[in-house]
């Protein structure tokens, strides 16, 4: 869409789009994990999990990932207790590692064209006969390094500046 759009205002909505989307699972849901893993090791440290506890863990998480500009009042240090995900098995992290595989795999496909079309759609067939990890690996994405969650936030910061830019 963006390769297709002169218009300035429609660029401009869809970077927007993007950032929203890729905030809300790259970043947001990293935070999630991370407050997942402290519950855990609150568990196995013989901690007991009261919501007091859960608040002050998650109020911080909160300031750390959003930094000092956003508001971080107490209503915020309650939101974990609305996310059903933290009642279940540790997961949440698997939508920021999709998502930077998922970037990986279109900027390949932007990149080079009908070749990683094939290595995705050959990567699709595979269904679940393999791993995750091994399943990417035939898509060209190596989700063992760092490489496609940098990738993904070098887009990000891309796009970003792109927007400070369109907005002048």
């Amino acid at each position: 869409l963006l390769k297709n759009t002169t218009d300035k205002n429609e660029r401009t909505y869809l970077i927007n789009h993007f950032l929203d989307s890729f905030k809300g699972t790259i970043y947001r849901q990293t935070m999630f994990a991370e407050f997942e893993l402290m519950m855990g090791r609150m568990i196995e440290s013989g901690e007991t999990l009261t919501a007091d506890a859960l608040c002050e863990k998650y109020l911080e998480l909160n300031k750390k990932y959003f930094g000092p500009d956003m508001i971080s009042d107490d209503g915020i240090s309650l939101e974990w207790a609305r996310i059903p995900h933290f009642f279940y098995d540790y997961y949440v992290f698997q939508y920021a590692t999709g998502y930077s595989a998922a970037v990986a795999i279109a900027n390949k496909i932007l990149e080079e064209g009908e070749p990683a079309v094939k290595a995705y759609k050959k990567f699709l067939s595979g269904g679940c006969s393999e791993d995750p990890i091994s399943l990417l690996k035939i898509a060209g994405v190596d989700m063992s390094s760092p490489a496609p969650v940098n990738s993904a936030l070098k887009l990000f910061g891309e796009l970003v500046d792109e927007l400070e830019e369109l907005q002048k």
